[in-house]
């Protein structure tokens, strides 16, 4: 059975022929293809202005980005067998990277499954779908997790602000199995316990798994600060690996209880404190209390989560990292991160380059890094590529 079409105006074919897989709705030729005239998750075939096909895609009329290419063939069958397939290339290349099952499993676009991130925690299974297209077939998805994994419990983690814009409820739910009432990952040579249900995102961030581990190797007999510590991912490889000291900052008390919970874990309690506090605030006070470190990691939330937000977002990085540049001792690290795709790496580039000389500090770049391999870049779809991280070193005697 083929599927019902939208058609493209003219030109407006050039970014997917080129790679990427999104259709925005101003790009649709509503003349020919009215967008009232379709029911979110549809699967539909677009179609350029000349009349030549461009794939399959599914549709949700009542937002921006209204269509997302699921294959370049047209009337793509969207069952079981097919996440099936998607599934198995995904864990494939999963396998080769990691021995253990500890990973994101799905990366959305650049898995071929857009709508869709799929984290691996053992024998559980966290799952976000964030379009209509995506929860319009998660039956199919569950019974190809079922066949492929055979996992013991399945979770939707719901609570996205994605899911609001395409319409949909933002519940999680348990779909499959019982959720143990502790879940503990290992992701280099560390154990943590995590909270799906209540956690941020599905409950861990992966991303940083390699910046994590260099640092690690630094931390050796350093004074460690550790800013929106979060869960303690950064500390407590810096706390394993000899660091004399680590001080995690965050505002939730969730998270911190649950640092302090890690802490004791891995056995590098008596090394590690938690600071339940603002960033700004505590930096400021550290600053008026001559506080120095050795080391302070810098990993934000987004703070640049639109584009509209940028400047705004922007002076927040600023700010951040110029607080931080000053708070280093002779011959610190800082690592600054940045999960916000509309801050490119220039700009976080520029903003450290032009702090340290705001300060007459001597900065240098000794390390960059990104994304985990668990996270890989589409290379036609540049919101695949969002995170960027800075080694940096202050030359005492410059």
């Amino acid at each position: 059975m083929n599927h019902p079409e939208i058609h493209l105006k003219k030109h407006e074919d050039k970014r997917l022929r080129q790679g990427h897989v999104w259709v925005f709705s101003n790009e649709v030729d509503t003349g020919r293809s009215p967008l009232d005239g379709f029911s979110p998750g549809q699967l539909v075939n677009v179609t350029a202005f000349d009349g030549k096909a461009l794939g399959t895609a599914y549709i949700n009329p009542n937002t921006l980005i209204c269509g997302r290419l699921l294959s370049r063939k047209s009337n793509l069958s969207c069952g079981s067998n097919f996440f099936k397939t998607r599934l198995s290339n995904a864990l494939q290349l999963r396998e080769k990277l990691f021995d253990k099952p500890f990973y994101r499993l799905v990366f959305g676009e650049s898995d071929g499954l857009p709508g869709l991130v799929i984290d691996r925690f053992g024998d559980i299974l966290a799952v976000q779908i964030t379009t209509a297209g995506m929860e319009l077939h998660k039956a199919f998805l569950l019974t190809a997790l079922l066949e492929l994994l055979t996992p013991t419990t399945i979770i939707f983690k719901n609570d996205n602000s994605q899911r609001e814009l395409e319409g949909l409820s933002t519940s999680s739910e348990v779909a499959y199995g019982e959720l143990p009432a502790e879940v503990i990952i290992e992701e280099n040579n560390a154990h943590y316990h995590i909270d799906i249900l209540n956690g941020q995102k599905t409950g861990w961030f992966f991303d940083h798994r390699n910046s994590r581990q260099q640092l690690a190797r630094l931390a050796c007999n350093k004074r460690v600060l550790d800013l929106f510590c979060y869960t303690g991912a950064w500390g407590i490889p810096a706390a394993l690996n000899g660091a004399t000291e680590v001080i995690g900052v965050d505002a939730s008390e969730s998270a911190l209880a649950l640092a302090a919970t890690n802490a004791r874990l891995n056995n590098v309690a008596e090394r590690m404190q938690f600071v339940r506090s603002d960033v700004f605030e505590y930096l400021k006070q550290a600053r008026l209390n001559n506080q120095h470190y050795d080391i302070i990691i810098l990993d934000p939330p987004a703070l640049v989560k639109r584009k509209k937000d940028f400047k705004l977002g922007l002076e927040a990085y600023r700010r951040l990292n110029d607080l931080a540049l000053q708070m280093l001792s002779p011959g610190g690290i800082l690592v600054s991160a940045s999960c916000s795709y509309h801050l490119t790496t220039e700009n976080l580039h520029e903003l450290l380059r032009s702090s340290a000389r705001h300060i007459d500090r001597h900065l240098v770049f000794f390390n960059q890094s990104g994304q985990g391999p668990d996270h890989p870049i589409h290379p036609g779809v540049p919101e695949s590529h969002y995170l960027k991280t800075f080694f940096c070193y202050v030359n005492p005697s410059l």
